[in-house]
């Protein structure tokens, strides 16, 4: 395991006959791949190619169910249209992290790598009590779809959701572009008027709500066949809640500490995009 630094620049990839290495990137709920557009940028201007699914559990044929095995379809799906004969590297952030590791299990032959997004998978008694949570409907009380089953859906303007939020102590401490970013990709026009949120919270709370608690039956079953790292926020709740026992083992210690919460990623996008970058340029040359 390792603390990250500062950024540092990248040099220029090559793929095989020209073709650009591919990135294809999984938000986290709530969050619409467009909030990552700076990442996805630095990516771009060093040679991936870089796709991602808009708003997962939004297109009816891939359905929020328990333990999420339709939205990791919908994943698949996008990496067979993109991938031209590449192998991907799945990279994905919180849900996009559990999705991308999901998408490695059931179809090896796409995936080059896997890198996860403080993604902690449950393991031993924590995936127990999960899944009795989740039997006896109890599970509603104790996820963050308490919280989003409540969420404010509309405003005036686009400019009253960007205050409403830059308000709030979690999005304050979002780099500036990546609130404007959130802000556009997550919103909409409202029918009469206004603008209201793109990702639906009845969705965002349902995924929350179906928690894939089977990760550890998963990986003793079908282990992924490609490197799998780690980037972990030294403050994350959803790290210390989890644990990091299962990840020690999933990753054989490719792990990389980011100062920051849960949503590192969004408080330090350029640092972000190049300890990934760090990390697909280490299983290329490894």
């Amino acid at each position: 395991m390792a603390c990250a630094g500062h950024a540092r620049p990248h040099q220029p990839v090559h793929g095989l006959m020209g073709t650009p290495p591919l990135i294809v990137f999984s938000h986290a709920n709530g969050f619409p791949a467009g909030t990552y557009r700076v990442l996805f940028e630095l990516w771009r201007a060093v040679g991936y190619q870089v796709e991602a699914v808009e708003k997962y559990g939004h297109d009816p044929r891939f359905p929020v169910t328990s333990n999420w095995p339709r939205l990791r379809d919908e994943l698949i799906h996008l990496v067979e249209h993109v991938a031209a004969g590449r192998r991907a590297h799945l990279v994905g952030h919180s849900l996009g992290g559990y999705l991308s590791l999901l998408a490695a299990c059931r179809r090896p032959e796409l995936v080059a790598s896997v890198v996860m997004i403080d993604s902690p998978v449950l393991g031993g008694w924590r995936a127990q009590a999960t899944g009795l949570l989740k039997a006896t409907g109890l599970i509603t009380r104790v996820s963050p779809g308490r919280v989003s089953q409540r969420r404010r859906m509309q405003w005036e303007s686009a400019e009253q959701a960007h205050a409403h939020f830059a308000a709030k102590r979690m999005f304050a401490r979002f780099d500036a572009r990546v609130l404007a970013d959130y802000v556009r990709a997550g919103t909409e026009p409202a029918p009469g008027g206004g603008v209201r949120l793109s990702f639906s919270r009845e969705v965002e709370t349902r995924i929350y709500n179906t928690l894939a608690h089977h990760g550890s039956a998963l990986l003793a079953r079908h282990p992924p066949r490609c490197a799998v790292s780690y980037l972990a926020g030294t403050r994350s709740w959803e790290g210390r809640t989890v644990g990091m026992g299962t990840m020690r083992t999933l990753t054989h210690g490719r792990i990389r500490w980011v100062e920051g919460s849960h949503l590192f990623p969004m408080e330090q996008p350029e640092l972000t995009a190049s300890l990934v970058l760090d990390e697909l340029r280490a299983r290329s040359s490894g």
